[in-house]
């Protein structure tokens, strides 16, 4: 009786002793997270996992990095009204989109430009379990810490706008000749729309559908102007 006594509680020593330690091994990678996400909330990010691996893959990309000031309001708006038109109204994730997309069986995405932010920025591309559980724990704390306009300043400078093409500077100098700052109404509908696609579909090409896509996307931009979903990340005057 004694000897399984003895047994048992080494059994509950050796439980206690893995717990103790996977939860210090948690906290340890969420302070990681923490402060890799306090840091680009400052400092900007020199590149990404994705671009890394582009450049690897096709000998090198194009992309010049522009604060928010250098980006035409309506651009910001496009992308806004194109990926995630409630950008300003949620704390990272979407639920009407998420219940909506569940509803549809998985037919319509419901990733929100804070999580594609996170994907861009600290992850890798492709779907897996342990991909969206990172995303799903960095998002909110992007969010806590970041402000609405950093966020959607980070997205268009990462966001890929054509073959080894990232950030809105350089998609809209490789499109329209122009800078980011620059962009109209129409051309910045048009480089909204080839997201989240952008290896499929072309700015300066247009189909007949993308071109429905961008007309829908500038009357989705004066929408959200109008109605103050866009007040998160405008510049105050």
């Amino acid at each position: 009786m004694a000897r399984k006594r003895k047994v048992k509680s080494r059994r509950v020593r050796l439980v206690a002793f893995i717990l103790r330690w996977m939860l210090r091994g948690a906290a340890v990678v969420a302070l990681v997270l923490l402060l890799a996400v306090a840091l680009y909330a400052v400092v900007n990010p020199p590149t990404t996992p994705y671009i890394l691996s582009e450049s690897r893959r096709i000998g090198g990309v194009t992309r010049d990095w522009v604060p928010m000031e250098r980006i035409a309001p309506v651009m910001a708006r496009s992308a806004v009204a194109a990926e995630d038109a409630n950008f300003c109204l949620h704390w990272g994730f979407d639920m009407a989109a998420i219940r909506a997309a569940l509803e549809e069986g998985g037919a319509r995405g419901a990733s929100t430009i804070s999580q594609q932010t996170v994907k861009n920025v600290y992850l890798w591309h492709g779907r897996s379990w342990p991909r969206k559980a990172l995303e799903a724990l960095i998002t909110p704390m992007m969010e806590a810490v970041w402000s609405k306009r950093r966020v959607l300043e980070v997205y268009l400078n990462v966001a890929e706008f054509d073959e080894g093409v990232f950030g809105v500077e350089a998609a809209a100098r490789h499109y329209f000749g122009v800078l980011a700052a620059d962009l109209s109404p129409v051309q910045a509908a048009r480089l909204a729309a080839v997201l989240p696609n952008p290896k499929a579909r072309s700015a300066s090409r247009p189909s007949a559908a993308l071109q429905r896509r961008a007309r829908r996307i500038a009357d989705g931009a004066a929408t959200i102007l109008a109605d103050g979903r866009a007040a998160c990340f405008e510049e105050l005057k």
